[in-house]
């Protein structure tokens, strides 16, 4: 028998310590990729990995840091990466240091531009994605989406002066509201005008009591502002759709968007705000808030659709329906579309109000519905005008953004980005115009006999 010796003993607790230490070299988690996605709602910050990653976060005052330590992690090119990601323009991130804090455990210190309200969670793969620890950065101070509007010129008064007339120029014809509303809705051989006429609600502004002595003048004639909330779908972490070019639908649904605001407000009494405005990821029920919050009259979600087989080709509008889907492709595109917040990533725990978006659900009216089939129809014939339709008729399927209980709701399938020969027009200036000024005729057309009605708004 070896006698045991001071040598040995070392040898044998060396070996023991190398074999402890092994396994946690060998299965550190390996950065895969680092995004950042800075916007004026928040900045979003995702570290991609293979495994699932546990961190701890703080706030540091005077200057404002956060600071994250990431365990299980060995520093790596693609994490000191992450500071070169970081925008001069980000609203709320100056800069980022990395290192290794401690052996298995990486740091990230954030210097901060203002105070920021953190979220860090994780989320499970899917689709493309592996694991992804995310950092959501969101000012304390959650920002007046109206005053945020009024600061961009973007926002007029509820009650703008009747434009006077020019000389020699006839008066626009304004249907009143109580005659359009009796209006029925039965087709007529005879084709609608190409451009018909907005009706322009006018209300009344109340005159003060005339002296005696004073003649009293003609009432102030004031015209009621259209506000559309424009949705443009997936963004940030959600690329939507993809076409054999690489074309990604966040891109295209984003480019048609800013075309089409710009349009509708040329018209005299429209403005309109953007759910985003920018590539960055908003949750489902988070772009319903945003129309509700400055009252919205419309609520249009443009996307652009995909299908297994690159045959499948023309342009759909949707609304919702609270009794199933109109069709199976109904359903699929609904399920597809629904899954926007799994892809692009929502914190469950803080972000997510699942019962609040059960009650919307439930106060959707058959009127909501209603106005929204007559929406969706008259923006369907305009688009049948310049690319073939799916369907002839507008679908019904329940669609989680469309759930505003009293906001007219379309989502707008502009085609197939699936589709090689659509994927090209879908990234032609020209057809995206076309596209636009469609869309722009088919909202006009529903005002046209659905006058919006007089509104209390709160500011």
């Amino acid at each position: 028998m070896k006698p045991v010796t001071r040598r040995t003993v070392l040898k044998a607790g060396g070996t023991l310590l190398l074999s402890v230490l092994a396994p946690a070299t060998a299965h550190a988690a390996q950065i895969l990729a680092v995004r950042v996605w800075p916007a004026d709602d928040y900045t979003r910050v995702t570290l991609e990995n293979d495994s699932v990653l546990k961190a701890t976060h703080f706030i540091v005052k005077n200057p404002e840091r956060l600071v994250v330590d990431v365990e299980g992690l060995e520093l790596n090119a693609t994490l000191k990466g992450l500071v070169a990601k970081i925008q001069s323009g980000d609203p709320y991130i100056k800069q980022v240091r990395v290192g290794q804090n401690r052996p298995n455990v990486v740091r990230l210190v954030f210097d901060l531009k203002e105070e920021v309200k953190p979220q860090v969670f994780s989320l499970a793969p899917i689709g493309a994605y592996q694991h992804r620890l995310i950092f959501d950065l969101y000012p304390v101070k959650q920002p007046d989406l109206i005053a945020a509007m009024i600061e961009k010129g973007e926002w007029s008064g509820d009650s703008l002066p009747k434009r006077p007339a020019v000389e020699g120029e006839a008066p626009p014809e304004v249907a009143p509201p109580a005659a359009a509303a009796s209006q029925t809705t039965t087709a007529t051989a005879t084709p609608p005008p190409a451009t018909p006429a907005l009706p322009k609600p006018e209300i009344a502004a109340t005159p003060s009591r005339p002296k005696p002595a004073d003649r009293p003048g003609p009432r102030q004639k004031v015209i009621r502002m259209i506000t559309i909330a424009l949705d443009p779908g997936h963004g940030g972490e959600d690329p939507g759709a993809s076409g054999s070019r690489g074309t990604h639908e966040k891109d295209i649904v984003l480019a048609i968007a800013k075309r089409l605001k710009f349009k509708l407000e040329e018209q005299p009494n429209m403005r309109v705000m953007l759910t985003r405005d920018a590539d960055f990821f908003v949750p489902l029920q988070m772009r319903v808030e945003k129309a509700r919050k400055i009252q919205a009259d419309l609520f249009v979600s443009i996307h652009a659709d995909a299908f297994v087989e690159t045959s499948a080709r023309g342009s759909s509008v949707f609304v919702l329906s609270e009794k199933g889907a109109s069709s199976g492709a109904a359903r699929w595109i609904a399920n597809k579309e629904n899954l926007a917040d799994s892809i692009g990533g929502v914190n469950l725990v803080k972000g997510s109000d699942k019962q609040l978006a059960s009650v919307l659900f439930d106060l959707s009216t058959t009127a909501q519905i209603n106005d929204s089939l007559k929406l969706g129809k008259a923006v369907l014939n305009e688009i049948g005008g310049i690319n073939r339709l799916h369907k002839g008729s507008v679908e019904q399927a329940g669609f989680a953004v469309l759930k505003a209980p009293d906001i007219p709701s379309i989502l707008i399938e502009t085609a197939f980005i699936s589709n090689p020969e659509e994927e090209a027009r879908l990234t032609d200036n020209a057809y995206q115009d076309q596209l636009a000024d469609a869309i722009v005729k088919g909202i006009r057309r529903y005002f046209a006999k659905n006058p919006p009605l007089a509104k209390n708004r709160q500011t």
